[in-house]
């Protein structure tokens, strides 16, 4: 017996699909403007998960340029049929839904084999069915207009995986649980016992999510819903209710026959999310044919007694990356904005450090600015860098705490007359406010500390041997999802910018560290 403890994946991990092979199971999520995208994890009790790779990480499979961060890859898929992984997605304005492929699930992965225009919509899943034909399964927008924001069906077509194209006449079999649904999306179909079961969310991924259920035994033909729809929500728990947004399912069995389901919610700290969506776990039982999700509570539990011997790995720990471990490539925990190349760091320019470079282009624009971080995972966390960085002129190197372009908080090293300084500045709805100006040392290693506790932050700057509070009380409220907008969560990383100059200039990090509580 094993506890899996929810969130079973911390920090900003939504739209999570799962699939068995064997006694291992694989997950992936959403990773929008993120590169590289698609994170891929590994579980053998559906309790503790190792990320073991990024199944889009090559520009080729992921261009992003322009993009929002909220923007990108929206939703996968991960499948497996007769020896291969599939991983089905869309790329919001870059080529829209895609397919790519590999023999082991770390990869390498396929290049993308797009579906084009006749592939409408987002949120695609694949469907084998048992004598081995392929379906894609999807959501689009009403064919006969749509009346009202949200007003989308769910829709099957048989997919040539040969030929990789859409073959024969396509069909909507769904349009959601409830009258005039909005957003029926993240649809899955599985076949279990003499019925196909079509699992999707609706009610938008916010307050109303949820998740329904709808059968036939027959693909080409309009699906029964259950009397019971939706079959799983958190909206009824009101806004004070910890965990929030739950919806948007994938259903997985284990080799005994019991069922599970995967999906994602949001944890609240002051009725406000820092880490938008995570991957959630629930138990699954089935009565008259029908799925019942956490029976007995009706809600998602903090503890699910699972029937595995253990499987714990070491990179479940809290994340340090000392940058002398690294000799030939990132963490693949590590994310840039949409794009991690050696156009913006280096591995190799100092042995033991990793140098970012401060390019033109800056955090507050919607480009790929030189920023690497990693997932906010909790409401109380301490986050540590410690650079090497001399600005000459109007560059500038240091830690942010990122949501989006137009939300995020800035602590950067840069030159003011003569002095160095570390300048802390809120960067709320695209302007702006700068909250501190702390004088450090000339010359030397310089450590930031960011401090998190419920909402707000202390940070901390350490120059040669003193240590002082540059910024205290801050609030962390305008980078939530609730006042920024968006569909991600929180990262924070390291940043370098020569801000919009031409200036060439670099700062070597020595570590990046991320401790919970």
């Amino acid at each position: 017996m094993v506890i899996a403890r929810n969130p079973i994946l911390s920090g900003f991990y939504p739209d999570p699909s799962v699939c068995r092979v064997g006694k291992d199971f694989y997950l992936v999520n959403s990773s929008f403007a993120y590169f590289p995208g698609v994170p891929i994890f590994h579980s053998k009790d559906l309790a503790h998960w190792e990320q073991i790779g990024n199944v889009l990480d090559t520009q080729e499979q992921l261009p992003l340029a322009g993009s929002e961060i909220s923007e990108g890859i929206f939703a996968p898929t991960i499948r497996y049929h007769n020896g291969i992984y599939y991983m089905i997605t869309t790329n919001m304005g870059h080529g829209g839904n895609f397919i790519v492929m590999a023999s082991q699930p770390q990869g390498p992965w396929s290049e993308p084999y797009y579906l084009g225009e006749e592939a409408a919509g987002i949120d695609p899943s694949l469907f084998f069915d048992t004598d081995g034909a392929c379906y894609y399964v999807g959501t689009r927008p009403n064919p006969k207009g749509t009346r009202y924001n949200g007003d989308w069906e769910i829709w099957i077509q048989e997919l040539d995986l040969k030929q990789m194209r859409l073959v024969g006449e396509s069909a909507a079999i769904w349009k959601g649980a409830l009258k005039d649904a909005v957003w029926p999306e993240g649809p899955h179909l599985y076949r279990i016992g003499e019925y196909y079961y079509l699992i999707h969310a609706e009610g938008g991924t916010g307050p109303e999510h949820s998740v329904s259920v709808a059968r036939s035994k027959r693909l080409f033909q309009w699906f029964e819903g259950c009397p019971r729809n939706p079959v799983f929500t958190h909206r009824n728990l009101g806004r004070d209710y910890p965990v929030v947004y739950a919806g948007h399912g994938d259903l997985v069995d284990d080799e005994n026959g019991n069922w599970y389901m995967i999906m994602l919610a949001s944890r609240l700290c002051r009725r406000h999310s820092s880490m938008g969506r995570e991957s959630f776990l629930a138990k699954v039982i089935w009565e008259d044919g029908w799925p019942v999700i956490s029976a007995g509570a009706g809600r998602l539990r903090k503890n699910v007694e699972l029937p595995f011997e253990e499987c714990r790995f070491v990179s479940e720990i809290a994340h340090h990356d000392h940058f002398h471990f690294y000799e030939e490539q990132l963490d693949c925990r590590l994310l840039g904005i949409h794009t991690r190349n050696e156009a913006q760091y280096s591995l190799k320019a100092r042995r033991g450090f990793l140098r970012l470079y401060a390019r033109q282009e800056r955090i507050t624009e919607k480009t790929n600015a030189s920023y690497l971080g990693i997932r906010q995972k909790d409401y109380c966390f301490e986050a540590r860098t410690a650079l090497e960085f001399v600005p000459h002129g109007l560059e500038s190197a240091g830690m942010v705490y990122y949501q989006n372009h137009e939300n995020h908080l800035r602590m950067e090293i840069k030159k003011k007359r003569d002095s160095r300084i570390l300048c802390v500045t809120e960067h709320i709805h695209g302007s702006d406010h700068m909250v501190s100006e702390t004088d450090i040392s000339q010359t030397g290693l310089v450590e930031l500390v960011f401090r998190a506790q419920n909402q707000t932050a202390e940070i901390w700057v350490k120059s040669g041997s003193r240590t002082v509070q540059a910024a205290g009380n801050i609030s962390l409220l305008p980078y939530t999802t609730e006042e920024a907008g968006g569909f991600v969560g929180c990262t924070i990383g390291m940043y370098a910018s020569a801000n919009g100059t031409a200036d060439s200039n670099y700062a070597d990090f020595a570590w990046l560290t991320y401790d919970e509580g």
